[in-house]
């Protein structure tokens, strides 16, 4: 087959599927030209989902009437001079595709004046064919219709989802420029229906009341660390209670000067910082904001600018996860289980409103009470309950008072009653003390009478092939014996009991088990500990004596961590004093 060289319309339509995968991609990038062009205030505007009909109007500087039918050829771009410019990116966009891109797969009207010049101008282009020019009559600023995405590819209106699915992928995706510019104010509708409005005040709590609602707000915590910098690197932003969780990823924002990201590795950082005090398969809600020279950021290297690469990968790893664990260390509190009078719950697509139920007027109260700290004062009883900000990394003292259903502690302290669950809370205590123990070097093992054969799977065998000096390291001594078989010699002191031969082989498949689901963010470290915390812990069901519930009640109190077990999951729940009052009528 001979060579050829595209047709322009084919070659327009081939770049246009790189950068213009969904009406989301089309938003996005007239998003960030309005905030390139000094954009103070945006109005998006979409109907079915934005296949009928996407608008974005801004109040920016505008193009200049000479150059409107520039600004949609392909490759034209007031943001490059020189091929050095690619290395100092300080725009959202650079690479002059974008609305070439768009008007190649639908119908656009552009219509802009820009500051100074006294008439703007509209064009209009379909398909990629300019197709009228005029003369127009409007404010400094630009709006960019666009209607009948992929009319003139229909294999790509296919691979659309149903019209509301389309329009959450929007509403996520200015929610998050929202959170990225805090300081724009930014309306947006569906189908006329008002789906999501923000203040512009500049102040990201603000921004975060909009979106996910007083709820949510009430949860979040400032960074600690906002003002540290680190060689350049500048982390601030707002982190998520560990009560407040999710099912997945998604809710952990990254935005590197302003620009909205999607990072592995960052992502780990962030559940790296909440080891332990979530549960596994559960997710936190972070929203961090990266400063770094922009030469120290390469943003060049996917059509969509949604991936980045860092000169210096660690540094910037390690001033994230800092940051967060920093903040989460010095404002952890103990689960309450106080009830809440809010109405409302996280912001989304399509839901009544971003404020849970509060109008305008309240929400504003409750926002100036989470600043100072003091009750809002409005017409009906307030959701709203500011955090500790007191670091609580130890508990008060307790006195143990008895167990119920062999299963949980009860105890007095400071403030009212506190439930203990009896294995979560000597879960953290071994897992601390084996911690410190091999932090030292000193993990107490004993050696079996006789060693105890193992059969595991070809799979399993290779994964614990090469983490057998690892786990001796804790005190597990483990040798091949032939095939899949090994053969356990050494065990620590802490499982040397009547349950060995159940627990030793129990303990193995489950660190096994968690290396074949765990990915690149498996840690054999971390799930050694784990593990054998877990399968030497006292179990639900236990009857201890009363010593036993004070010994370990005071042990608990010497933990670096005591409020969560290593799987994340809560030691104990408080019930404070004012709630006990309340429920028996003293209040």
């Amino acid at each position: 087959m001979p060579i050829r060289v595209l047709p322009p319309d084919v070659a327009a339509k081939i770049a246009a599927g790189e950068v213009v995968e969904r009406p989301a991609s089309v938003i996005k990038e007239l998003v960030e030209n309005a905030i390139d062009a000094g954009a103070r205030s945006l109005q998006v505007d979409i109907s079915q989902g934005g296949r009928r009909l996407m608008r974005v109007a801004d109040d920016g500087c505008g193009i200049p009437a000479d150059e409107v039918a520039l600004a949609v050829a392909r490759n034209a771009t007031s943001k490059l001079h020189s091929a050095d410019d690619l290395y100092r990116i300080r725009t959202l966009g650079f690479r002059g595709e974008a609305l070439a891109s768009i008007a190649a797969v639908s119908r656009l009207t552009l219509s802009t004046r820009a500051a100074g010049e006294a008439v703007g101008a509209l064009i209009r282009v379909e398909g990629g064919a300019l197709t009228h020019r005029e003369p127009h009559a409007r404010p400094p600023g630009t709006t960019v219709q666009v209607e009948n995405l992929f009319f003139n590819t229909p294999a790509r209106l296919k691979f659309l989802r149903a019209d509301p699915t389309e329009a959450g992928h929007i509403a996520r995706l200015i929610a998050s420029y929202a959170l990225a510019f805090p300081g724009l104010r930014y309306v947006l509708q569906h189908n006329d229906r008002l789906v999501l409005r923000t203040t512009g005040t500049g102040r990201l709590e603000d921004a975060l009341l909009a979106i996910y609602g007083l709820d949510v707000l009430e949860q979040m915590i400032p960074l600690q660390a906002e003002e540290r910098e680190e060689e350049g690197v500048r982390v601030w932003g707002y982190v998520g209670s560990p009560g407040l969780q999710r099912a997945d990823r998604r809710d952990v924002l990254f935005f590197v000067n302003g620009r909205w990201i999607q990072d592995r590795s960052l992502a780990y950082a962030v559940s790296e910082a909440y080891r332990t005090l979530l549960p596994q398969g559960r997710h936190p809600l972070a929203v961090l904001h990266i400063a770094l020279p922009p030469e120290d950021v390469d943003v060049n290297i996917h059509p969509t600018k949604q991936e980045v690469r860092f000169r210096h990968d660690r540094l910037v790893f390690t001033a994230v996860q800092r940051a967060v664990r920093t903040t989460l260390m010095a404002h952890y509190p103990v689960a309450s289980l106080s009830v809440s009078t809010g109405t409302g719950g996280p912001w989304a697509p399509g839901g009544q409103g971003a404020r849970g139920g509060l109008s305008p007027t309240q929400a504003q109260m409750a926002l100036d009470a989470y600043r100072t700290g003091t009750p809002p004062r409005a017409d009906r009883e307030s959701p709203f309950t500011r955090p500790q900000e007191t670091p609580t990394e130890r508990l008060p003292m307790l006195r143990v008072l008895g167990q119920i259903a062999q299963t949980y502690l009860i105890a007095e302290g400071p403030g009212g009653l506190y439930l203990i669950d009896q294995h979560a809370a000597h879960e953290r205590i071994r897992y601390e003390d084996l911690a410190d123990q091999k932090a030292r070097g000193q993990v107490a093992s004993q050696e079996l009478l006789e060693p105890l054969a193992i059969e595991l799977s070809p799979q399993q065998a290779g994964l614990l092939e090469g983490r057998l000096e690892l786990l001796a390291g804790y005190g597990l001594e483990i040798i091949p014996f032939g095939g899949s078989t090994y053969l356990v010699k050494r065990i620590p002191s802490t499982l040397a009991g009547g349950a060995t031969a159940r627990d030793v082989p129990a303990a193995l498949a489950e660190m096994l088990d968690a290396a074949e689901r765990g990915g690149e963010a498996f840690s054999w470290e971390e799930q050694a500990l784990i593990t054998l915390s877990c399968h030497t812990a006292i179990r639900a069901g236990q009857t201890l004596s009363l010593d036993e519930m004070r010994d370990l009640v005071r042990k608990l109190e010497r933990c670096q961590l005591p409020h969560t077990c290593p799987h994340g999951r809560p030691t104990m729940l408080h019930i404070s004093q004012a709630q006990l009052e309340r429920e028996f009528g003293r209040q």
